[in-house]
């Protein structure tokens, strides 16, 4: 729906499952969600195609009918609102599968159906003839020039991004083996440095990147910044950057190696809580695509003001290395263990080292486990997971499908000075 592209639906659906009716069916993001969403996308003109390449029933039959053309193969394909056992259950009546809703039946005497094909081959065939038919939506008008390969080998990334997440690296030498050329121009280059900003072209595609810096550096005053850290000049950067690129209709690519904003009273003293909420407002009413590539840690508010899921952005992929929670395991775990102590030593009770080293490893194992890629996969809270040397290709294809949807006019609301 956000990038206007044609659906394809291959169907083979008994309805919903009964023993898990309450988790599937009553909700808002539930079943009858996907038929609402059948019938906004008709309203808007998207294409949708569906192929009936097995048994189709009750809410399974809603889907393919909602769409645009149908088609069924015979022999395996068959759609009705109850099939024979309901049938049976509600009024008596026995009748075998193909007579109750069959390709013959569903093409033939009911004009359910708009194409008969005698296999899957033949059924997949009539689907790209009928795409190839289709007409164009106006483009969003995303630049894009010829292509070029970057200047450093791509593979070098498997190089340079390390084992250990908590060892620095030079996240330039990462952008280098992504872009066009290995050309950068940097925003604010000096400033903020714990974030790289940067204009720059994937695939011929232009791009604004924002980018979590990893190595260690030093602000204009002389004072040591945290690699992965957002300090309150990085925030600030970052979401003039990012109304920029909106004001210019570039898409934006995110690359997360976050732990989150910087913490203390000296931070507090210097507004960091500001300073991050208008880095986070910037990415909330961004409208232009946003593609974040997580690839290593990714948490807490870092996480939001990086355009993590919640943010919506076109597509969110992770590398194996990454990790997304609301702190490290470590963290997580030395935060709980002081509050569970302290709050027994309130009632009276004082754990032993053994048992508060135990303690901790409960909590940082549970937690270690959590923060797995394949755990947010596993839940929708990431797209894929990649290897890195398809990133280029995923953000491209990303932009390319993008381009095919409308970006709407950006209005970025209140962002306190």
């Amino acid at each position: 729906m956000e990038n206007r592209l044609p659906i394809i639906y291959l169907v083979d659906s008994a309805g919903v499952f009964l023993p898990m009716q309450d988790e599937i069916f009553p909700d808002k993001e539930h079943f009858g969600r996907i038929f609402r969403n059948n019938a906004k996308m008709s309203s808007m003109g998207i294409p949708q195609i569906a192929a009936i390449m097995g048994s189709c029933v009750a809410g399974g039959a809603y889907l393919p009918i909602m769409s645009d053309e149908a088609l069924i193969v015979e022999g395996t394909g068959s759609i009705f609102l109850a099939g024979p056992y309901l049938v049976k259950a509600a009024i008596g009546e026995d009748v075998d599968k193909e007579t109750l809703g069959g390709a013959s039946t569903q093409s033939e005497i009911s004009g359910v159906t708009d194409y008969k094909v005698p296999n899957d081959q033949v059924c997949l065939d009539t689907i790209k003839d009928l795409v190839d038919k289709l007409g164009h939506f106006p483009k969003a008008g995303f630049d894009r020039v010829e292509a070029t390969a970057p200047g450093v080998e791509e593979s070098q990334l498997l190089r340079i991004f390390p084992n250990d997440p908590s060892k620095p690296y030079s996240t330039l030498e990462i952008l280098h083996c992504l872009v066009d050329d290995s050309k950068l121009t940097q925003y604010k280059e000096h400033y903020g440095k714990t974030i790289i900003c940067a204009y720059a072209r994937i695939d011929g595609w232009a791009v604004g990147i924002v980018a979590n810096n990893r190595e260690v550096v030093r602000n204009a005053k002389g004072e040591m910044q945290f690699g992965g850290v957002i300090y309150s000049d990085s925030a600030d950067k970052a979401t003039r950057f990012i109304l920029n690129c909106n004001q210019k209709k570039i898409p934006l690519v995110f690359l997360h190696d976050v732990t989150g904003f910087m913490v203390g009273s000296r931070s507090e003293h210097g507004g960091i809580i500001k300073d991050g909420a208008k880095m986070v407002n910037a990415v909330a009413n961004s409208t232009v695509p946003k593609f974040s590539i997580v690839m290593g840690n990714s948490y807490g508010a870092g996480n939001y003001a990086m355009c993590g899921k919640a943010y919506d952005p076109r597509l969110i992929v992770a590398w194996p290395t990454a990790k997304i929670a609301v702190m490290g395991g470590s963290q997580a775990a030395k935060t709980l263990m002081q509050i569970q102590v302290a709050s027994l030593k309130s009632k009276g009770e004082v754990l032993d080292t053994e048992t508060e080293q135990q303690l901790f490893n409960e909590i940082k194992d549970k937690y270690d486990q959590q923060t797995s890629p394949y755990y947010a996969a596993a839940r929708l809270w990431v797209d894929a997971i990649i290897n890195p040397l398809e990133t280029r290709k995923v953000i491209s294809m990303g932009i390319e499908a993008a381009n095919n949807g409308v970006v709407e006019k950006f209005n970025v609301g209140v962002i306190q000075s």
